[in-house]
């Protein structure tokens, strides 16, 4: 099978292109084939893809057809690219919020921290030495974070009083009852019919990249069969060049000139050598027993310090916490095993009740079990807060113990605690 090196370009591209509608809504042309390639390097190893030979891969796209092909293979398997490409292009017409009550994992919740990637690749202060890390650049960071998380809270309040707007006002107009009100997309459409050819046409688009993906999940068997013959070339390729280095080393070897020495000469080497290796036992023997009795000391030591009741009920006391918080964290979750919801859920007004209800489902009968009201909700997840920040007060406590100990063995240092706001 030969790979041209035209291809690697293209599927450089093709690799930017996927990978940027799903992380940051689009790409950008005007990105040169450098920052493309860096991309999706980045985008790879946060999803855990391992093969050294692709980070490897050369930042002018020349070649690399084969490991391009392998990587986009093993995005189709793990994260489902297809299905999420579908996801992201998916035409909204319901009003809609992502939810999720469970664990915060890689495969669910953590695809939105590489939105802001392009904010993580911007130019930053160097640090003032090249192998420490400056405080003064972690607090600018530190500083962003918590602007643009603002910034963005803000952003969600307004467009939250937007919603409820339209949801009231539109009130009772639906066809449906079970829904009662217009969406954002349906009340802009009663404003302004015209736009209804421009929404013809993203669902005509839609239904189009659902065809295609009926006909890729036909095909798809063929597709990994013909990639198993590319695992195979593969590793016959790796064993042609062991094989080849292997041949090369002998031919070395045959050409190496020979010398012949007698048999008093080999006899004199091996009695040096076996002199050398007793002195060195010996001296490994004197070694070994300094360091026993350095670990009996320290053993020793390390037992008086335990010996004090106050540390030792100390520690016991912060064991016992612990055990509580991971014990009260699992008796949650399995309670709440069933309860756990993830992924877009339909923002539905209910006039009768005293909040808004959430929920999403493929039918009416559906809809009843799996709808939440809002209060029950944001109750729960201010359950899960409130656990949260006690964990985090045990951890800061551990670390400001760890750190008084760091103090105390040094000396002349103050540590001064920063100004409180």
């Amino acid at each position: 099978m030969v790979w041209g090196t035209r291809l690697s370009p293209e599927l450089w591209r093709l690799l930017y292109s996927l990978l940027k509608q799903i992380h940051e809504g689009g790409c950008t042309k005007s990105d040169t084939i450098d920052t493309q390639i860096r991309f999706v390097k980045s985008v790879l190893r946060y999803h855990g893809y391992g093969r050294s030979e692709f980070y490897q891969l050369p930042s002018d796209g020349s070649v690399g057809s084969r490991e391009l092909l392998l990587a986009f293979s093993w995005l189709l398997h793990r994260i489902n690219l297809l299905e999420q490409l579908l996801s992201v292009n998916r035409v909204k017409i319901r009003d809609e919020t992502s939810l999720c009550t469970g664990d915060s994992k890689l495969g669910e919740c953590g695809d939105n921290l590489l939105k802001s990637w392009k904010g993580m690749t911007e130019l930053a202060p160097e640090p003032g030495l090249k192998n420490e890390v400056d405080i003064r650049y972690l607090q600018w960071l530190n500083g962003r974070l918590r602007f643009q998380w603002r910034s963005l809270h803000v952003d969600y309040q307004e467009q939250c009083k937007l919603l409820y707007k339209i949801h009231v006002y539109t009130n009772g107009s639906h066809m449906d009852q079970t829904v009662g009100h217009f969406s954002v997309t349906e009340t802009d459409l009663i404003r302004q019919p015209d736009n209804y050819k421009q929404l013809m046409q993203l669902l005509e688009s839609e239904t189009s990249r659902l065809e295609a993906f009926l006909e890729w999940k036909q095909l798809e068997p063929v597709y990994w069969q013909w990639m198993e013959t590319v695992l195979d070339t593969m590793v016959e390729d790796v064993i042609t060049c062991s094989a080849q280095d292997i041949c090369s080393k002998k031919t070395t070897l045959a050409n190496a000139p020979l010398c012949y020495c007698s048999a008093d000469n080999i006899v004199e080497e091996i009695d040096q050598l076996t002199k050398d290796l007793v002195i060195l036992g010996d001296g490994l023997c004197d070694v070994v027993t300094c360091k026993k009795s350095e670990w009996h000391e320290k053993i020793k030591g390390r037992e008086r310090e335990l010996l004090d009741e106050k540390e030792f009920s100390e520690a016991i006391g912060k064991i016992h916490e612990a055990v509580e918080l991971k014990l009260s964290e699992l008796k949650y979750q399995c309670a709440h095993k069933k309860n756990k919801m993830h992924g877009p859920c339909r923002l539905v007004f209910k006039d009768k009740h005293p909040a808004s209800k959430m929920g999403f489902g493929r039918s009416r009968a559906k809809e009843a079990l799996m709808n939440v009201s809002a209060s029950e909700l944001i109750n729960e997840l201010r359950m899960k807060e409130a656990r949260l920040e006690k964990e985090l007060k045990q951890l800061q406590e551990e670390c400001r113990h760890k750190l008084t100990e760091v103090v105390d063995g040094m000396d002349s240092m103050i540590c001064i605690p920063p100004m409180k706001r």
